[in-house]
């Protein structure tokens, strides 16, 4: 199969999703067809628990075994709360099953000791704290983590006040940035807030999932255009 005939597909649980991605992919995987799967039950599920509950995890494991029955090279997930449903699929399929957040995370544990997680859901802490623990174990680094929750970030995007978010986002890894190496933003959402904070005015690396997810798809699929991930996950 040639590089202009592979597939990819997205399952997100917003439609918003589809907007942050397609900017990165568009760039990243030139002729490849990028099918979004979108599944707004799935949030409304996770905010009304706090967490992914177990009918959200075997939902998305359908749909990704659907995405599979479809025809697809690779498959993403896209919201970190659900990551371990992609874990999940991927044990049933012979095809690559991707957490949006997994290079973010290995490249976080690469670069420092002290790692700090910001969410805008609880729902989110629990699964990305897990994962970078696990990452640092399986290199046998020892790390501590610092996890702290942007109370009314989410709600404000929800609103349709995004500008309020980002402020909240950015008071957050301010008063973070002095104790830790790295911070992570959890959620692929937060993403945005990277252009609000004035480059040089944070000393420490602000890393996002998903630029760094897409690239490791390009480089999973073999495209020898596509900017290289090089992460060893």
């Amino acid at each position: 199969m040639t590089d202009r005939h592979k597939r990819i597909t997205l399952i997100h649980t917003s439609p918003v999703m589809i907007g942050l991605f397609s900017d990165i992919y568009s760039e990243i995987l030139k002729g490849v067809e990028v099918i979004n799967t979108v599944d707004e039950s799935l949030l409304k599920d996770i905010i009304q628990n706090d967490q992914a509950p177990k009918s959200a995890l075997r939902r998305v494991v359908m749909h990704i075994l659907n995405a599979h029955q479809a025809g697809t090279d690779l498959i993403m997930v896209t919201c970190s709360s659900l990551g371990p449903a992609a874990q999940i699929g991927g044990q049933l399929l012979d095809i690559p099953v991707i957490r949006v957040d997994e290079p973010m995370v290995a490249m976080a544990v690469a670069k420092g000791q002290r790692i700090g997680i910001l969410a805008t859901l609880p729902s989110t802490m629990g699964p990305t704290k897990d994962l970078v623990l696990a990452k640092a174990r399986a290199i046998s680094r020892q790390i501590e983590v610092h996890v702290d929750l942007c109370p009314g970030a989410f709600d404000a995007l929800l609103s349709g006040n995004p500008e309020q978010h980002d402020q909240i986002v950015s008071a957050a890894v301010r008063k973070m940035a002095s104790k830790v190496d790295v911070i992570l933003l959890a959620q692929a959402s937060m993403a945005r807030v990277l252009v609000s904070i004035p480059a040089g005015t944070i000393d420490v690396p602000i890393l996002t999932s998903p630029r760094p997810a897409i690239e490791h798809a390009a480089t999973i699929l073999g495209l020898k255009d596509a900017c290289q991930a090089r992460l060893d996950l």
